[in-house]
């Protein structure tokens, strides 16, 4: 994309298109030079990443200055502070553009790629945790493309950068800024346990890591040797991906056999639609409640005997959002990601990569 010109030479232009004459001065317009990119610098021995240190080495009888010197050499990164930060107020949801960013051709034809190495291991999984291979092979298109894209920064400096100079200007700063120091210790176990040298480790901004792109709290806690080499690698291995995925679904509650969603008309009167969205994606109605408050689930929900959440997506300013009824299993796949835009993505591309999958057999 060609970058716009200066507000000189475009007034110039349309003087000129109205027969004026330019001034002068807009003739050569004069240009200044972008300001440098801030340096990238260490974090340094600041108070808080020291007190962090100590009190890590303490409950793990690691060396202390070992460890501080360690974090203190993590860069500080001002590209992970500007991803961190949530869209800008005003910014217009569009469920129709995010889902054709993930369900396009060359997405489905990897993904059928990748059942077809793996169908094994994905049935293994669908059979032990009663998690579709459908929903696994979904989230693995959405999250690194298969194994494709998985983030290209040292997530001992992005982690790092979040959890002792996170952004004040983020709505959450202290609850994300706890998060990633919660993480950080995460990630220097995972990678004590591993044989892993945290300098040499990359994922995402936010520290995410490898195929499944699990946060290091997760990957402690709910990857498994699904490949059973002796060792859980969820950066090498897709087998042990597709089984952590399965089992950390399973671990959140995920109900074998139940659907992820239905979909609904619900009143147009404005205080009805308010009080049936407010729970968003927590399932909160049964489907009596719905029909009482005079929304239409469909024949399918009617006979759904668990509760489900009322969730709308927006299609942009101009087009009517996209309505549906999202059960348990809808949410379970929200706490990968916590989103619904994110959860329907993932269920349709799956779906959308079974059917291709079918068709060229």
């Amino acid at each position: 994309m060609k970058p716009l010109r200066s507000l000189s030479v475009l007034a110039c232009a349309f003087a000129l298109s109205l027969g004026f004459a330019a001034p002068a001065h807009a003739a050569k317009p004069r240009h200044t030079k972008a300001p440098p990119p801030p340096a990238i610098q260490p974090l340094g021995l600041r108070p808080a990443l020291v007190a962090f240190a100590d009190e890590l080495a303490a409950a793990q009888n690691w060396d202390a200055a070992a460890l501080r010197e360690q974090l203190s050499q993590a860069l500080d990164l001002p590209r992970v502070k500007q991803l961190i930060l949530p869209a800008a107020t005003g910014t217009a949801k569009n469920w129709t553009a995010y889902r054709d960013r993930f369900i396009e051709p060359k997405r489905l034809d990897a993904g059928v790629e990748f059942w077809s190495a793996h169908e094994a291991a994905l049935t293994r999984a669908e059979s032990q945790y009663g998690v579709p291979a459908e929903v696994i092979v979904g989230i693995l298109g959405v999250e690194t493309f298969y194994g494709r894209i998985t983030g290209g920064f040292k997530v001992l400096d992005a982690l790092a950068t979040l959890a002792f100079d996170f952004p004040d200007e983020h709505p959450r700063a202290a609850e994300r800024q706890a998060f990633f120091r919660r993480e950080l210790a995460e990630f220097l176990k995972l990678c004590r346990e591993n044989g892993l040298d945290p300098a040499d480790v990359r994922g995402s901004y936010a520290g995410a890591l490898g195929w499944p792109q699990f946060m290091p709290g997760s990957w402690r806690q709910h990857a498994v040797d699904f490949d059973g080499d002796g060792r859980v690698d969820l950066i090498a291995s897709p087998v042990d991906a597709i089984g952590s995925i399965a089992h950390y679904l399973s671990e959140y509650g995920w109900k074998p056999g139940e659907a992820t969603h239905y979909s609904v008309r619900i009143p147009a009167d404005p205080i009805t639609r308010r009080r049936l969205l407010a729970p968003d994606i927590k399932p909160m109605f049964t489907a009596a409640d719905l029909i009482e408050a005079g929304a239409l689930p469909s024949e399918a929900a009617r006979d759904h005997a668990g509760p489900m959440a009322v969730i709308e997506l927006q299609n942009g300013p101009k087009q009517p959002p996209t309505v549906l009824l999202g059960t348990q299993n809808f949410w379970v796949v929200t706490r990968y990601n916590w989103s619904a835009y994110y959860a329907l993505a993932v269920i349709e591309l799956g779906q959308a990569v079974k059917a291709r999958r079918l068709q060229s057999r």
